[in-house]
């Protein structure tokens, strides 16, 4: 009797994908939010479906089999097929609740958007808004989010990418760690003082030692995190000197900008897949996204540099529904670079 042809799910064929990617069961299971011994098993299953070895296993992970590799590339065009019928299925559904899904970094994520967006969805009772808040990129042509917010500019040709605006990073001290250790008057001074320093993906982790004009920070770092709000804390609580942005003075009026010559200019960047404006609720979103970075409302996003004191007045508040409500002198426009 003929042997049937092989039938993969598409179940199956996301498993063998997020190892192929990772080279690690351990890893893909991860990605995927399974076990690792539900990986082994799905993909010794769909090897023998198919009847020839997809994977050889290795010590420290795994690698693609010559079979394996030749499939790669046409389980990755059922992916994006399957990609687009969902997001054509979500054409259809203009009326119904759904979810907008955003990725952004922390910081941005946790004291930019989400202040605003608590009134953005009362004015959307529809959608519900799935905000990720990480430094890691995500990959929109997979359907990891709608939406991306990020610090590196993307190089995937097959999405759409907007330049939203600048983020200029200040250093900051609390009023109370200047009343203890004192204000530094230049870079050198900087060297007696505590810096908090963060670390993670799309942050330049040579800016400091850059600016400062040594190897490394290693001898002026007191404490160091991977979290945006972490080190923010920290900086507020009085832990040391930390580069903040400088809408960060806006926030809390206990926050000193310290003016040592150092100043430092992020891109902010928008991406998205080309069909995630056939989706209402997806449309509507970025363009209110892109309204959240205009520079002529909020002139902390402008690419000049305007200094930090010149949001001192401002009301936080307010600064979602009255973004014009102060002026500041032009004599803050200046780059200290």
């Amino acid at each position: 009797m003929k042997k049937a042809v092989a039938d993969p799910s598409w179940d199956d064929l996301k498993v063998f994908l997020a190892c192929a990617r990772s080279l690690s069961f351990r890893a893909a299971a991860k990605n995927l939010g399974l076990t690792s011994s539900t990986v082994v098993r799905r993909i010794s299953a769909l090897e023998a479906e198919l009847g020839f070895q997809l994977f050889d296993r290795l010590p420290n992970g795994v690698q693609l089999t010559r079979e394996g590799a030749r499939l790669v590339s046409s389980a990755n065009q059922i992916e994006q097929g399957a990609f687009d019928f969902r997001r054509r299925i979500e054409t259809f559904e203009s009326n119904k609740r759904g979810i907008v899904r955003i990725s952004s970094t922390e910081g941005i994520g946790t004291y930019w958007l989400m202040p605003r967006l608590i009134d953005f969805q009362r004015g959307n009772p529809m959608m519900v808004i799935d905000l990720r808040a990480s430094e890691t990129v995500v990959d929109v042509s997979r359907m990891e989010a709608d939406v991306a917010i990020q610090f590196e500019e993307p190089t995937n040709p097959h999405v759409m990418r907007r330049r939203l605006c600048s983020l200029h990073i200040y250093p900051f001290a609390s009023q109370r760690y200047l009343e203890v250790y004192g204000t530094p008057q230049s870079r050198a001074d900087m060297l007696d003082h505590r810096l908090v320093d963060q670390v993670g993906p799309q942050l330049d982790q040579g800016a400091w030692p850059r600016y400062l004009g040594i190897e490394d920070v290693e001898g002026v770092v007191g404490i160091r995190t991977n979290s945006s709000a972490g080190h923010f804390s920290a900086v507020h609580g009085g832990a040391g000197i930390g580069g903040l942005p400088t809408y960060s003075a806006a926030l809390f009026n206990d926050l000193v900008p310290i003016d040592i010559g150092i100043h430092h200019r992020i891109d902010i960047w928008m991406t998205y897949h080309p069909d995630a404006r056939r989706t209402p609720r997806v449309a509507t979103m970025i363009d209110w996204l892109i309204g959240a970075f205009d520079a002529a409302k909020y002139p902390w996003f402008r690419d000049e540099f305007i200094h930090p004191s010149a949001f001192k007045d401002f009301d936080s508040r307010h600064w979602q529904d009255k973004p014009g409500r102060f002026s500041f002198s032009t004599d803050y426009l200046r780059d200290i670079g």
